[in-house]
């Protein structure tokens, strides 16, 4: 069986906290993953990490997180290391985060997306994250398209899948096509 999906470059931790269930919303400031509704997404993990320590604040004070359960969400989202496909997901709804959003909805937002100051921003829903059983290596630089994922896909190692639930939607991951 042959499986291709589309492939999103995260930067740690939050490649590491989707994969996790930490994070389960993605936000991006135009609506990339519109198209990909009801579609599997591939989770790389990129070389850098994010810039700004935001998210810290977020899981201490607002997940009510200690520090060693973060320095443990850390550990786990670098398993794998960096510059690998490293898990898939499942990507749901894309809207606009308008201005006039009730504060309380804006919270469990922000809380969901491990980040502030989402007005503007285009959010999707994820959910379903899973780790693969072993990284796929992707070398070379990718490139992100403004309005589209890249794809990954082939054929041949179903060893790395993880199960997707009761789906017969089980495939491997052979090599990257970047776009």
């Amino acid at each position: 069986m042959t499986l291709q999906v589309g492939c999103l470059s995260f930067k740690q931790p939050y490649a590491g906290l989707v994969l996790d269930g930490v994070k389960s919303i993605e936000t991006r400031w135009c609506p990339l993953l519109s198209t990909m509704e009801n579609c599997t997404l591939a989770i790389h993990i990129a070389q850098k990490d994010w810039e700004v320590d935001q998210w810290r604040d977020i899981l201490t004070h607002t997940l009510g997180m200690s520090h060693m359960q973060i320095e443990e969400l850390l550990a786990s989202g670098d398993r794998f290391g960096r510059g690998v496909v490293a898990g898939l997901v499942e990507v749901g709804e894309t809207w606009c985060c308008s201005d006039n959003v009730p504060e309380e909805d804006l919270r469990k937002l922000e809380k969901a997306a491990v980040l502030t100051g989402l007005t503007e921003k285009h959010l999707t829903q994820l959910s379903n994250p899973r780790w693969l059983k072993q990284p796929l290596y992707a070398r070379g630089k990718w490139r992100q398209h403004p309005t589209r994922p890249n794809l990954v896909g082939g054929s041949n190692i179903d060893s790395i899948v993880p199960s997707k639930g009761n789906s017969s939607e089980q495939g491997p991951l052979i090599e990257a096509d970047m776009l």
